[in-house]
């Protein structure tokens, strides 16, 4: 899912959101099963988490859907917009970051009463971050 206008920050040399659909499509063109959407770039609106997942039940209102994100996201996941129609609305698969505890998942998840609604994907740390990425491609 490709951000359209991203609610929590500016960022820096973004090539808009076209762009960023554009990457995501070439990336996801040869993977079986795999595609890159519009429904985000397509909004005018904010696009909050929530409304994406209202939007995409929907669509698919028998669908199961799960929503991948990092610890450091989960771990905040209480003070998104609408916190409880995420885990409502979605499965989560909370994928281990640096720095990031399990425990502050876990808790996050106990406070908004979704702890059966979760679970650590067991792979190997990834220090990368779209941060990262950004200034690798600027440094070629």
């Amino acid at each position: 899912m490709v951000t359209g206008k991203a609610p929590h920050k500016v960022i820096e040399e973004d090539p808009g959101a076209e762009v960023r659909l554009e990457m995501a499509q070439r990336a996801a063109a040869d993977d079986v099963g795999v595609e890159a959407s519009d429904l985000e770039v397509g909004r005018e609106e904010v696009s909050y988490t929530y409304r994406t997942l209202e939007l995409l039940a929907e669509e698919d209102p028998d669908g199961e859907r799960f929503f991948l994100l990092g610890a450091d996201m989960a771990a905040g996941l209480a003070g998104w917009k609408e916190p409880g129609r995420v885990v409502t609305l979605a499965r989560l698969g909370v994928v281990p970051r640096p720095g990031v505890g399990l425990g502050a998942v876990r808790s996050a998840l106990e406070l908004l009463g979704a702890a059966d609604r979760a679970e650590i994907i067991d792979m190997p740390l990834c220090g990368a971050s779209s941060t990262t990425v950004r200034q690798r491609a600027r440094e070629g």
